[in-house]
């Protein structure tokens, strides 16, 4: 109660209804990968733009051949499949060493470091100028104080065009600055950090000096888990990939165990083989928390001598899933939606958008393995669909994608829209006001088409109540609730009767 110690007018704002409950986002992706280069910290990117500037382009260029190859690929195709956000793990192998240069100067050396570790770094050059400011001198000394700091990174090194350009203009050597060097560079370069710097540095013109010492090692397995256990941190990703796991296989199984342990993010896969023999096609686990994806993708490489290069379609898939998200919920199953950045069929080589191409025969061995298909149906104008929505559960409960991602989000929304009632007194009044805030996120489901139902009390129920709870429960301190929801499913056969109508006579 508020305290009124003395006589007058008090305003007070009063909690009318119960507390509204926000539905979590589900079009999220989070992906763990190599890349070429770029910060090594989990980043958060919005377009393929934004994924070249910090993390470079393709790695099965001629100077960057990696077996470890696939995540560009997938980021690519997951923006031009509909995908807005996206956050990027990258990896690279824990041995591998970070390239490094000292620029000397009167009062000591600044030291700058690449992003991350690689070689690449050893393809950075700085140049060191003075500043475009007028006021450079020190008053005590009447020496330039502020420079400046342009950068270069040549992909195949120099001469030639650079791939990246970076100026960092108006940079003090004085910790207490605003424009302190490090203060202005760590964290907006996406080629270098400065962790030492001692006093303005000597004047460097072009080319400029080079880093070095930097060294590539392939990521291994354990490298992909610290990557995955860095998206863990992150509540808002609701589907995860690893590109690369056609690679790992065991990394397969780590992210599906990833997302059991959460339980609040789906994961896509691709059948690692990409055999012709559909036999030796198999599912590595059971789960729900997971879809596999099968045949792989042809996509365009023009740095390639072929023009196109062929790639698991986790990237497209999960793409596709937040198209369908956004424009329809996540109750409706990601399938029968069509991929787009394919190539095109290539008559003088025979090469297709798709590395197999499947028909019913194929899919009708696949489909009672819970391999989702991607198919080309071009001959009859619809282009190559998504035709599965299967997850990789054997339990019939939990067998359509929608359904298991349904689930997450309601359990999500409720976990996180809930968390105002620890520690309040549990009683008729808390429950009454639990019971009202889940009742009313459901009807806004239930209205959107998520659940069955013609009334809201076929879709949904909502119990916390005394049948919920005994006696023992509230003096340990538990609220127990219980819903229940009637899931839409998909219509994943459509099947249509047909018979002939005989006109009787009066």
């Amino acid at each position: 109660m508020p305290d009124y110690s003395y006589p007058g007018v008090y305003v007070e704002e009063l909690s009318t209804g119960p507390r509204p409950i926000e539905g979590v986002s589900t079009s999220t992706a989070g992906f763990v990968g190599e890349t070429e280069r770029g910060p090594t910290l989990t980043r958060l990117v919005t377009s393929w733009t934004e994924f070249d500037r910090w993390f470079g382009g393709f790695l099965d260029l001629p100077t960057l051949t990696r077996d470890n190859r696939f995540l560009p690929y997938a980021v690519r195709g997951f923006f031009e499949n509909g995908g807005q956000r996206l956050f990027v793990a990258p990896v690279i192998g824990q041995t591998a060493s970070v390239a490094s240069l000292e620029l000397q100067g009167a009062r000591g050396p600044t030291t700058v470091v690449a992003t991350s570790a690689g070689a690449w770094g050893n393809n950075v050059w700085v140049q060191v100028k003075q500043a475009s400011t007028a006021l450079l001198a020190d008053p005590a000394s009447g020496e330039a104080q502020w420079f400046r700091l342009q950068l270069f990174y040549y992909r195949d090194g120099v001469p030639g065009v650079p791939d990246a350009v970076e100026d960092f203009d108006d940079l003090s050597p004085v910790p207490t600055d605003a424009n302190f060097a490090p203060s202005v560079i760590n964290g907006v370069s996406s080629l270098i950090a400065i962790t030492d710097c001692q006093g303005t540095p000597d004047l460097v013109g072009p080319p400029g000096v080079q880093l070095s010492g930097g060294t590539y090692v392939p990521a291994a397995r354990e490298d992909f888990i610290a990557g995955l256990d860095g998206l863990g941190t992150i509540r808002e990703i609701s589907l995860v990939s690893i590109p690369d796991e056609v690679v790992i296989p065991e990394l397969a199984d780590d992210l599906v165990s990833h997302c059991e342990t959460l339980r609040d993010r789906f994961a896509v896969l691709a059948e690692r083989t990409d055999g012709e023999d559909l036999s030796q096609i198999q599912q590595p686990r059971d789960s729900s928390y997971a879809a596999i994806y099968y045949p792989r993708l042809r996509v365009p490489a023009p740095h390639l001598r072929d023009g196109s290069v062929l790639v698991p379609p986790q990237g497209h898939v999960a793409g596709i899933y937040a198209r369908v998200d956004r424009n329809s919920g996540v109750h409706v199953a990601p399938a029968n939606q069509v991929v787009e950045g394919l190539s095109a069929s290539d008559p003088s080589t025979g090469l297709e958008p798709l590395s197999h191409l499947l028909g019913k025969v194929e899919q009708e061995v696949l489909a009672p393995r819970r391999i989702n298909v991607l198919r080309d149906f071009r001959s009859n104008g619809r282009g190559i669909r998504v035709w599965g929505a299967r997850t990789m559960s054997a339990d019939p409960e939990w067998k359509y994608v929608p359904v298991r991602r349904l689930f997450i989000f309601l359990e999500q929304s409720i976990g996180q829209g809930l968390q105002w009632v620890v520690f309040e007194p549990n009683t008729e009044q808390t429950w009454l006001r639990v019971r009202g805030s889940i009742t009313n996120f459901l009807r806004t489901v239930w209205r959107n088409g998520a659940l069955m139902g013609d009334r809201d009390d076929e879709a949904y129920f909502v119990r916390c109540d005394r049948t919920t709870m005994t006696q023992d429960d509230i003096d340990n301190g538990r609220l127990i609730c219980l819903i229940g929801v009637a899931p839409v499913k998909p219509a994943e056969f459509v099947i249509f009767r047909i018979r002939q109508k005989t006109l009787l006579g009066p």
